[in-house]
């Protein structure tokens, strides 16, 4: 498994397009950008999730495009990352409000 962005294409950002914008910003870091019908995150639509092969997994909620630079600033943070995890979750600025699970690697 690579790395990879999963992005809710029946939430409101996912039918404007979200995943293409998303993709211009991940996909130079080596991040597969992919969508799929429903993520079953409709209390807090639109849905990311990001998943690292041996690392922690993120989905986030309430994803809008004012959100790129904080997803592609987290991609490159997790990327980084030994396990995907931060010492301090500040580093992820307004993203870290929009976590709805972080599952372990």
């Amino acid at each position: 498994m690579s790395t990879a962005a999963t992005i809710c294409a029946s939430c409101p950002a996912g039918r404007a397009g979200l995943a293409e914008r998303v993709r211009e910003r991940l996909e130079p870091l080596g991040v597969a950008v992919r969508e799929v019908d429903c993520m079953s995150g409709c209390a807090r639509p639109s849905t990311l999730a990001f998943r690292a092969p041996g690392k922690v997994a993120y989905l986030f909620g309430e994803i809008t495009e004012a959100d790129l630079a904080e997803i592609e600033a987290f991609a490159r943070l997790c990327l980084a990352s030994a396990d995907g995890t931060f010492p301090d979750a500040r580093v992820l600025g307004g993203l870290r409000l929009k976590a709805i699970a972080r599952i372990p690697g």
